[in-house]
C-alpha cells in the first residue's frame, strides 16, 4: 500500500536526499521539504507526480501547518514524518551569540517538536504512523567547540525517547536517526558558527571553529545508503529505537555508553551514601 511520507531538511547532497530518493524509488508519495525551492528541483523532477517540493522554514509554525495541509491535499494523508533539517554551529559556550544559540535551537529542537504536533492528530486518528528524527553522535557526546550543537540534538534524542513511550499504544512508531560524519554539505551550508573573540580559547574552541574548518570531503558515510537504511528501518518489524548511521557512530555511540558505565561503577560507593 502506497504511504506518504514529509522529509524535512531534504536538499539536494545530503542525507534528506538519500531518504526522499529511497522512498521515492519504492513508489510511495514524499513531501520534501527546504528552505529554498532550488535545493529539491533535481529530486522533484524525477518523480512529478509522487513528490510534492515544499520551500519550508521549520521555524515557522504556519509554514509548516501549511506543509502538512498540502501533503493531505495531494495525497491525502500523511504516514511518516521524518524530521531531518537541522545544522551545525560551532562556538565556545562563552562566545556563542544569544540570535545564533536561539536560531539552532530552533531549528535543531523546537523546528522538529512542531512537525510532530503537526502530523500527530492525523496519526492518531488512523492509530498509525512513524517518526523518525535526525539528531547525531554529538547528542551521546559533546565536544570542544559543539556544545550549542550538541545540547540541541541531545535534547531531541530525549524528547524523541519519552514521545516513542507516550505514542507506542497508540500504534505510531517512534525512532532516533543519530549519523556519523557523512558526505554531505553539512561541513558547508548547514554549518554556522560565532565569532572568534575571546582570545582564551585559541588553543581549543577555535581549532574546530567553522573559520578554521577545512571540509575535505572525506567523511565515511554515504548519503544515498543512508537514505536506504532509514527507510528499511521505517518499514521494518524489528528495529532499533536509536538507529546508528556509520561505523564512526556506531565506535563513538560505543565509548560514550562505556565511559558513562565506568564512571557510574567508580563513584557507586559515593553515589549511593546519599540514601537514607
Amino acid at each position: 500500500m502506497k504511504k506518504t511520507w514529509i522529509v524535512t531538511g531534504a536538499s539536494v547532497g545530503g542525507i534528506g536526499e538519500g531518504i526522499a530518493r529511497a522512498i521515492l524509488a519504492k513508489g510511495d508519495n514524499a513531501v520534501i521539504t527546504a528552505r529554498s525551492l532550488g535545493k529539491l528541483e533535481a529530486i522533484a523532477k524525477d518523480y512529478p507526480d509522487t513528490c510534492l517540493p515544499f520551500a519550508l522554514d521549520v521555524c515557522d509554525r504556519d509554514a509548516i501547518k501549511e506543509c502538512v495541509k498540502a501533503a493531505v491535499e495531494k495525497f491525502g494523508t500523511v504516514d511518516c514524518l521524518i524530521n531531518n533539517a537541522g545544522y551545525g554551529y560551532r562556538s565556545s559556550v562563552e562566545e556563542g551569540e544569544d540570535k545564533g544559540i536561539e536560531d539552532v535551537f530552533n531549528t535543531n529542537l523546537f523546528g522538529p517538536i512542531y512537525m510532530i504536533k503537526a502530523v500527530l492528530p492525523i496519526m492518531r486518528e488512523k492509530g498509525a504512523g512513524v517518526i523518525m528524527n535526525t539528531t547525531s553522535i554529538a547528542a551521546e557526546r559533546s565536544a570542544i567547540g559543539s556544545a550549542y550543537y550538541a545540547s540541541s540534538k541531545a535534547a531531541l534524542d530525549l524528547l524523541t525517547d519519552g514521545l516513542a513511550k507516550e505514542v507506542a499504544p497508540l500504534g505510531i512508531k517512534v525512532m532516533v536517526i543519530e549519523p556519523g560524519a557523512f558526505r554531505t554539505n553539512f561541513y558547508n551550508d548547514s554549518l554556522r558558527g560565532a565569532e572568534l573573540k575571546i582570545d582564551a580559547y585559541k588553543d581549543t574552541a577555535w581549532k574546530t571553529s567553522k573559520q578554521n574548518f577545512v571540509n575535505k570531503a572525506q567523511q565515511p558515510g554515504d548519503p544515498m545508503k543512508a537514505g536506504q537504511l532509514i527507510v528499511k528501518m521505517a518499514e521494518a518489524e524489528d528495529h532499533p529505537f536509536r538507529l546508528l548511521l556509520g561505523s564512526d557512530a556506531v565506535k563513538a555511540v560505543t565509548a560514550a555508553a562505556q565511559a558513562k558505565i565506568d564512571e557510574a561503577q567508580k563513584w557507586a560507593e559515593e553515589s549511593a551514601s546519599t540514601d537514607f
